[in-house]
């Protein structure tokens, strides 16, 4: 079943690729959204997939490229959209 999620990845996520690490590992498993930088300093990430996709997506995201320091990702469910054909950077 296609599930939709919201991830606030916290730590330091930005100026280290960190989007683009999470547009590859999406594209690899075939999971559609965005991720965009917040202010805050954190990424945020929308993901729609399977939920066993999501689960493996989310290990991704906790793992990061070799230059970031990911400290906590913070998962919230949302109602799935189906807006997205693929997966962007914001």
């Amino acid at each position: 079943m296609v599930c939709a999620k919201h991830y606030r990845v916290r730590g330091r996520v930005q100026g280290v690729g960190y989007r683009w690490f999470a547009l590859r590992s999406a594209e690899r498993l075939g999971v559609r959204g965005f991720a965009r930088n917040l202010p805050s300093g954190d990424v945020e990430v929308h993901a729609e997939a399977e939920s066993e996709v999501l689960d493996e997506f989310k290990k991704e995201l906790e793992r990061g490229p070799h230059a970031a320091r990911v400290s906590e990702v913070v998962e919230q469910d949302l109602p799935v959209s189906n807006h997205y054909r693929g997966f962007v950077i914001g």
